[in-house]
């Protein structure tokens, strides 16, 4: 494992500790949410309907920059969810850590509202904070039904992000690679993706599951024409 990986796998810790606090909840959370966004977070459908009937935006912003929607997807409250995007919510909305309501239940596995946000335009090329697919969150996270629902929504496999890993590479990289993580590797290889697509070292997937151990998922990128 090169030099240059500890430190990009570093920044990569350090930005999420500094963005996120206990149970994965923005620590720009702000003060000034509205009483729409509260009633999201809470799940509170007939207050959501209430606020909108009065006239309150629907894809009005809290002080961090966040929709309703999105205070609904991160409390995962798929009915406030629905109640939204009925009214008109924007599933692409981004806060000011560039998430959205697609992205965020994407990354997170919070397939209700995912399948629900690719019902309604959900831009499939939009990307995270780390210019990354709300599919490589969700193969690094362990995700299999969402990574199979994206796949299948026709997210591009190959996609790379800013720190040079794609949804196969982040798989292998960050994970245990146990179960979860196999059968994804064994999806996002079925789905067309480039087994001996390397990392910005020029570190290829295969290296670096033998290097880890995985010898299940080293399995399955030779089977695919790994080398």
């Amino acid at each position: 494992m090169t030099p240059s990986f500890h430190a990009r796998r570093h920044t990569l810790y350090r930005t999420a500790a500094l963005l996120f606090g206990l149970g994965g909840l923005p620590l720009l959370h702000a003060m000034s949410a509205t009483a729409l966004h509260e009633a999201a977070t809470r799940g509170d459908t007939a207050v959501l309907r209430q606020q909108l009937q009065q006239g309150v935006p629907v894809d009005g912003r809290d002080g961090a920059g966040r929709t309703a929607l999105l205070a609904a997807t991160h409390a995962n409250q798929v009915e406030a969810a629905r109640l939204l995007v009925a009214a008109g919510a924007d599933v692409n909305a981004k806060d000011a850590i560039q998430d959205s309501p697609y992205l965020y239940a994407g990354a997170r596995g919070l397939l209700e509202i995912l399948q629900l946000t690719l019902a309604h335009g959900a831009d499939l090329r939009s990307t995270n904070r780390y210019g990354g697919t709300a599919l490589i969150p969700a193969a690094e996270r362990g995700h299999v039904e969402a990574v199979r629902t994206l796949i299948t929504a026709g997210v591009e496999v190959d996609h790379i992000n800013r720190l040079g890993w794609t949804a196969l590479l982040e798989a292998i990289l960050l994970s245990d690679g146990g179960p979860r993580h196999q059968q994804i590797v064994q999806l996002l290889l079925a789905a067309g993706a480039n087994p001996n697509l390397a990392d910005g070292d020029g570190v290829r997937p295969l290296q670096h599951a033998q290097q880890r151990g995985y010898t299940a998922i080293a399995d399955l990128l030779r089977a695919a024409g790994g080398r």
